[in-house]
């Protein structure tokens, strides 16, 4: 019997959290605004408070009277103030404690949106190569044929396929054809466009869709890709691929349309090894 795993504390969806956020910013601001309000009414009333009890002592003559409304007025004074410094002390507790959870609320930000990066990878991208996963990629190829078809725009799909990675693999492991895998994946990468997505179907296998991408301009992508040469202890060795590609026809499934480029692959998949055998027949 497996041990029950700890229950995590309910979540609270990011867009409630930002508007908490935005509100306690407001209450910060509202708070601030009064904390200033409040220092100007207290001079402008201490100022006031002077001039009222001084001016008519000064002007009647009687000291005695001057001296004790002064006296008054400055323990009221004396008052006012420490009332003044109370309510601010109280009011810089509040604004600290509203910081606090702001902070707590931010760092949860951060945390929920680490998750959802994580959650992201594990269900869109390939975990050896960080290319999109087949699950990713066939949802995508969907949306390109949609889009394709309503707007009569082409569609290019590209099936690529390492050559000699078994040898590789019984040569020098399995970490040395991971290795190699990743390394085309980045060399594919880079030889696409933005527009485009690199998919790892799995295994040596990968495709890429070309959204309105004319048949030639595919030459372009493999021309990119062309001098691979792959570094794995210490060693400098020159691998290669096949490719088989084929253009999106109106009303044709997706299932259909991978078909007809896997068959285009391996046709030229058979066509490159034939003509090593030959080369090497001769040699």
């Amino acid at each position: 019997m497996t041990p029950l795993e700890p229950q995590q504390p309910p979540t609270v969806p990011a867009p409630v959290q930002a508007e908490q956020i935005r509100t306690n910013m407001r209450r910060i601001s509202q708070r601030q605004w009064w904390l200033w309000s409040s220092a100007v009414m207290v001079t402008l009333l201490l100022t006031l408070g002077i001039a009222s009890f001084a001016f008519p002592g000064l002007l009647s003559g009687n000291e005695s009277l001057y001296s004790f409304r002064l006296d008054l007025a400055m323990r009221g004074l004396v008052g006012l103030v420490l009332l003044f410094n109370v309510y601010t002390v109280y009011q810089q507790l509040q604004i600290h404690r509203i910081q606090n959870h702001l902070s707590d609320q931010v760092e949860a930000l951060g945390k929920m949106e680490i998750r959802t990066e994580e959650v992201y990878k594990l269900a869109v991208l390939d975990p050896l190569t960080g290319l999109h996963n087949r699950r990713s990629g066939e949802q995508r190829l969907a949306q390109e044929i949609s889009r394709a078809q309503r707007h009569g725009r082409p569609l290019t799909v590209l099936m690529l396929d390492l050559n000699g990675l078994k040898n590789l693999n019984d040569k020098f492991g399995h970490a040395a054809g991971d290795e190699l895998i990743r390394h085309f994946a980045g060399r594919l990468s880079k030889a696409i466009r933005g527009s485009d997505l690199a998919v790892r179907l799995g295994g040596d296998e990968f495709l890429v869709l070309l959204p309105e991408c004319k048949p030639d301009e595919v030459l372009h992508v493999l021309g990119r890709l062309k001098d691979l040469n792959f570094d794995y202890d210490g060693q400098s060795m020159a691998f290669s691929f096949s490719a088989g590609w084929t253009n999106f026809n109106p009303g044709e499934s997706p299932q259909d349309l991978l078909k007809r480029a896997d068959d285009a692959l391996y046709v030229n998949k058979r066509a490159a090894r034939a003509q090593e055998e030959l080369r090497a027949a001769k040699t």
